[in-house]
């Protein structure tokens, strides 16, 4: 003999068991919403969490935790940067590796996304360069300063020529990635709408690349002021990878300190300034 349960419209099967004809109640599940610390609670943690990095750097100099001889100490480090900007060629130094930093970042963006752009133009162009361009980009560039150095001697050239190098390689496979996403179904639109290679690379190619281009300026920012570095401490007379090697050289590790802080502080503005050219591209290309 077989019994056969039978289960009401809208209950489960607890309920029927039970007889409870109660509906069971849902339970809303919200996704959890981080709620973000206002600016100054924000730069006043960073800050605090600085100030007891450098307390306790202190104190462990005093106590003798921390070697003032190969680390240095917060208030020596103090006391050389007052003189390092007051008595040295600080602002000289600056200025020469802000330049030589600016110059290879324009440079190498603009002519390695010209190079990418161009790659549109032809496939077989594009596929006879494109060994080439991945050969340059498995090479380490910085091996090639001392060979650079050579060239274009130890002024700024050299310097601005290893900057160049860094970011070249890089604008350029990021253009050409642009390039082979434009849409194929809008160019043969504008072929059908009789449209020129000209119009249709400048009105469709190179709108829809500039995104790629525009997302490779920060990184390009760094790559340049390594570049540039690498080039002041193979060989120069001025900027501020010439201080860290010479302040190495003689074991002035509080001078150390002191141009790397300066260069920190140099890094934070140019990335802040690219940021800022970002931004407004970003809403031109927009518009």
């Amino acid at each position: 003999m077989t019994t056969r349960t039978t289960t009401l419209p809208g209950l489960n099967v607890g309920q029927a068991a039970t007889g409870s004809t109660k509906p069971m109640r849902r339970v809303k599940r919200r996704l959890p919403v981080q709620r973000l610390w206002p600016t100054w609670a924000i730069v006043a943690t960073q800050f605090g969490i600085l100030a007891v990095f450098v307390a306790l750097w202190e104190m462990g100099a005093d106590v003798g935790i921390v070697d003032p001889f190969f680390w240095s100490r917060p208030s020596l480090i103090w006391t050389t940067m007052i003189e390092f900007f007051s008595q040295g060629n600080a602002f000289v130094d600056i200025a020469y590796t802000f330049r030589s930093t600016i110059l290879g970042f324009i440079i190498g963006t603009s002519a390695g996304a010209l190079l990418g752009l161009s790659f549109w133009w032809s496939r077989n162009y594009a596929l006879i360069m494109q060994p080439y361009i991945i050969c340059l980009e498995s090479i380490p560039k910085l091996a090639l300063a001392p060979l650079i150095i050579l060239v274009f001697g130890m002024g700024l050239a050299s310097k601005v020529a290893i900057a160049t190098a860094l970011t070249l390689i890089v604008s350029t496979l990021t253009a050409y990635s642009g390039v082979q996403s434009v849409d194929k179904d809008q160019e043969k639109l504008f072929y059908s709408l009789g449209a020129s290679r000209w119009q249709i690379f400048t009105k469709l190619v190179v709108p829809s690349c500039i995104p790629w281009i525009i997302s490779i300026l920060r990184v390009n920012i760094g790559l340049a002021l390594t570049g540039s570095i690498v080039g002041e401490f193979v060989a120069s007379q001025h900027g501020l990878g010439r201080t860290i090697l010479y302040a190495g050289s003689t074991y002035e590790i509080s001078l150390v300190w002191v141009a790397v802080l300066v260069l920190s502080a140099l890094s934070v503005v140019m990335y802040a300034g690219v940021t800022w050219l970002e931004r407004i591209l970003r809403k031109g290309v927009v518009r």
